[in-house]
Parts: structure tokens; sequence; C-alpha cells
């Protein structure tokens, strides 16, 4: 039986099923009663004539600023301008879960709009809070990713699996309290009595009954861990470090101290229901969809980024990632807490998560993850690597990542430095780029060139 082909973008060719009515399939629905859009399932993308993608020259605004660097004996072409803005509210509000050392939606979306189609497969091998697969099924995109941090498939995971509010209200208000938890230790520093009550029986709640399946549990347990603690009401702690971070014992005890402060009251139940209006206050019936079919398609590995054998080889499309910053960021020391409240051995965590003590360590680890990636990009896909100034400024990391992308065999077709005015979160990687009143991202893109 002839497979009947049907147009997407660019002059992409899909085979489908030819029972499914053809319609527009840059715009949802991408299923038709009980039949998902396509014929198999996803961690690999339906075979088909290569995309014809725009050069990247093409893509960029009228008024941006190009030069070049050398660098591994290539001439590479680096542009400079404002190709996407980054303020928080004009994402996706599913996005909002706090975690260290992310970036914006808009990032990663940039780079999935112009370099990938509808049911393609995009990646990101240090995956964090899951910003750029994300962004990605809400695109109508295929979604893999990794994270050697447990933590990450947990807050990632359970937001393409979307539950009623009033589900998640009904769960959490039968969730019976208990009094104590020898597990626990001293929490007394972060947390009133009755809150803390609240906490131990919900982590108790969610062991006993997580494995019972449903959307539920999963999202309560993900919005908790993001609500453990923070500087505002809407957490379960007294005032202390951003969300993104947890302090010791010792060192909240100075906190309280010093801001003459008592741990409040907290109502945990009410906390995780605004958090959850909060987080689909401005998610579409249509987006749900395209995430839930993303999810039940997708992949999300917990595993060295260097070594990745559940995704096949040349099947993605599109990676967009960021990887750590040699030493900047202390992922295990920041998630203690978070680790504890889901029974993660955070001492485990911290000896798996790469922390780099040096360039010549980092620049080994990227080599590695590069190689794997060169494995599983399909030709004619693309690489967006995410780098950072560090050290205030005395090492540009695009300078070891372009021979790194180049070693394995992409080619580099530039660099483009994301520039815009100053922001609140300008830091959050703990990186002093804004030192000129500019906010920049810095991203080295590759392509694993068709075969000819």
């Amino acid at each position: 039986m002839d497979i009947p082909l049907i147009r997407l973008r660019y002059g992409d060719y899909f085979p489908f099923p030819p029972d499914i009515p053809v319609k527009r399939w840059d715009q949802p629905p991408w299923f038709t009663g009980n039949s998902i859009l396509w014929p198999q399932k996803l961690h690999y993308p339906p075979i088909g004539t290569m995309t014809a993608y725009p050069d990247i020259a093409e893509i960029l605004p009228a008024d941006v600023h190009t030069d070049y660097i050398h660098a591994a004996g290539r001439t590479i072409p680096k542009y400079t301008g404002e190709f996407w803005t980054s303020g928080q509210r004009r994402g996706s509000s599913i996005h909002e879960i706090s975690y260290r050392a992310c970036f914006k939606p808009q990032l990663p979306g940039f780079f999935i709009e112009h370099f990938s189609s509808v049911g393609d497969l995009v990646y990101d091998p240090f995956g964090g809070r899951g910003t750029t697969v994300i962004e990605a099924g809400l695109k109508g995109r295929n979604v893999a990713q990794n994270d050697i941090n447990p933590l990450s498939t947990l807050i990632t995971r359970p937001r393409f699996f979307i539950p009623d509010t009033g589900d998640v209200q009904q769960c959490v208000d039968s969730i019976p309290a208990h009094i104590e938890d020898s597990t626990a230790g001293d929490l007394s520093m972060f947390y009133h009595p009755r809150t803390e009550q609240e906490i131990l029986s919900l982590r108790d709640y969610l062991h006993a009954h997580e494995k019972d399946g449903g959307t539920v549990l999963p999202w309560i347990r993900m919005v908790a861990t993001n609500r453990l603690t923070g500087h505002s009401r809407g957490f379960f702690s007294v005032y202390t470090l951003p969300p993104n971070q947890a302090v010791s014992p010792g060192a909240q005890v100075k906190i309280n101290q010093k801001r003459n402060q008592v741990p409040p009251y907290r109502d945990t139940h009410a906390i995780i229901v605004k958090k959850t209006r909060s987080l689909l206050r401005n998610v579409t019936g249509e987006q749900r969809d395209r995430l839930r079919i993303a999810g039940e398609n997708g992949l999300f590995l917990s595993r060295d980024a260097g070594s990745t054998p559940e995704i096949a080889d040349s099947t993605v499309q599109l990676t967009v990632t960021s990887p750590p910053f040699l030493n900047v960021v202390q992922y295990s020391k920041d998630n203690w807490l978070r680790c504890w409240f889901n029974e993660i051995d955070d001492v485990k965590t911290g000896r798996q998560i790469t922390v780099t003590p040096s360039l010549a360590v980092w620049s080994s680890m990227i080599r590695g993850v590069f190689k794997e990636l060169y494995r599983i990009t399909r030709p004619g896909g693309y690489v967006a690597f995410e780098v950072g100034e560090v050290q205030k400024g005395a090492v540009n990391l695009e300078e070891h990542v372009i021979p790194a992308g180049l070693a394995a065999g992409f080619e580099c077709t530039g660099i483009l430095v994301n520039s815009q005015a100053f922001t609140k979160t300008s830091n959050i990687w703990g990186i002093d780029n804004n030192r000129s009143g500019t906010n920049t991202n810095r991203i080295v893109l590759f392509r694993k060139m068709p075969r000819v």
C-alpha cells in the first residue's frame, strides 16, 4: 500500500497513515479520533526528506551587528542584536518553575521556530527545569530531555500532563495530617510547626500513593517541590533565599536572627492550589493537548549527557541546551531540601552532577557531549549551545565550545549574541554579564551537514 506524503513547512515531506484526511499539519489538532498524528511512538521523528531550513543570515534582524572571530582555524561570524525578548510574562505561564541556571523560554523558542518543524524531535541534554522541551511541546514538537539530576525529570514531566485544578484541590484537602517524622531532622528554622506537619504528611502521602498512577500526584509533587523555600508568602517557608537555592539550617538561623523573624504558619494546601492556577493561567486547551501528546511520546532521562543509548542514531532535529558553567553553580548544594522532600540521596546525586573545577576538565566533558550529540543528530540537524561569560569576562566559553563541536563533526554556522536591556533576572547564573546595563545570551549554532 502506498503511504501518502503530506507537505509541511520548508518543503518537508513525511509519510502518514492513509486514513487520516489531508489538512493543515502546521496547526492542531494533530490527531483524528483516537489516532495520533505520527504512525509510531516517537523518540524518533517520522522518516522523510530533509527540511530546507533557512540560512542563519536570512533570519537576522536588519540592525544586527556582524563581526568575526577565529577559532580552531576557522573564521566564524558573530551576530549581535536583539533576536528575542525575555520578559517573563510574555511566555507561557507553564514555564514559571524556579530552578537555578535556567534560560527564558524565548531563547529555545527562537531556534525551535526557525530550525525545526511540527513533529520533529527536540532535545536538551542538560534539561534543568525543562524549558527547552516544554517550549518544544507547546509548539507541537516531540521531545527528549536528559539531566543527571533526578529533580529535573520530577519538575519537568508532570507539566506535560496537566490535571484539573479542582482535582488538585480535592486531593490536597484529603491528605491526612500526622504529628512527626523521625527522618525530617530539625526544620524549625524554615517552617512553622503546623506547616512542617503538613509538609511531612504530604511527603509521606506521595510516597505511599504516587505509584497508583494518574496525573494529580506527580503534579502536586512538582508544585510542592517548587514551593518549599522562598522569599515571599507564596512559599511554605519563612523569608529565605530565592527558591532556586536552599541555605543550610545554620545559615537560615542566622537569617532569622538578622531579620528578627519567626516562621509563620503557611497553608501548604492553599499555596499548592494557588501556584497551580498561576502556572495554568494562560495555558489553552489546545496547548494542553500539544503537551500531552509530546509527553506521551517523550523521553526523559537521568544520566551522563555523554552517553544516552536510549536515543537512536540520527533522530534529533534540534538540540537547545546550556551546560553547567565551570564550578559557578553548585546544583546539589542548592537542592538539598528538595532532595530530602523527594527522598533523593543528595550526597550521591552531588557526586554525579558535573561541577568542573577547571577549564580543561570542563572542555573534556563538553567534547564527550558533542560526540554523543553528533551521533543522535540527524543530517541537516542543528545544535544551539548556550555559553556564558565566566571569571568576569576572562573566559569566553565559545572559544572552547567551537573546537569541541568541530572535532565531533559539526560545522559552526555562527554565534548569536542576544543583547537586551538589563532586567532583574540578569544574574540568575551568578555570572556578571551586565556591566554595561545589558543582559546577553551567547549561543553557538552548529549543524550536522547533510550527506552528499
